[in-house]
């Protein structure tokens, strides 16, 4: 039981280490929406990078969404999105993983 406790255990910290990589994620969307604003120069290596990382999730967005004119709403639903994942995959996966963790290293029954 130790093991599959262990195991668990495991789980619930990958499950915590996807969440922080999407965090760090959302840091990079901002970077990228402030990029738009300023208008950098996009041969830059470093405003390629955030382009190239964000750019595919946000095209894919607009292809839903209606035509705004000038205004670009996808950031916002791609940080929402973010948002649910770790609210509700993300937590809850980590917390029922821990309880069951407890449980079998406790010997309490599931």
């Amino acid at each position: 039981m130790i093991l599959l406790a262990n195991i668990l255990l495991a789980l619930a910290k990958i499950v915590e280490l996807a969440s922080g990589l999407l965090t760090i994620y959302k840091y990079i969307l901002l970077a990228s929406v402030i990029i738009s604003w300023v208008n950098a120069d996009p041969y830059n290596p470093i405003v390629n990078f955030i382009y190239r990382v964000t750019e595919p999730a946000l095209r894919r967005i607009r292809r839903y969404m209606p035509d705004t004119g000038m205004l670009d709403l996808s950031p916002l639903v791609l940080f929402a999105l973010i948002y649910l994942v770790q609210i509700i995959v993300f937590d809850t996966a980590y917390t029922y993983l821990m309880i069951l963790s407890n449980q079998l290293k406790g010997g309490g029954a599931l």
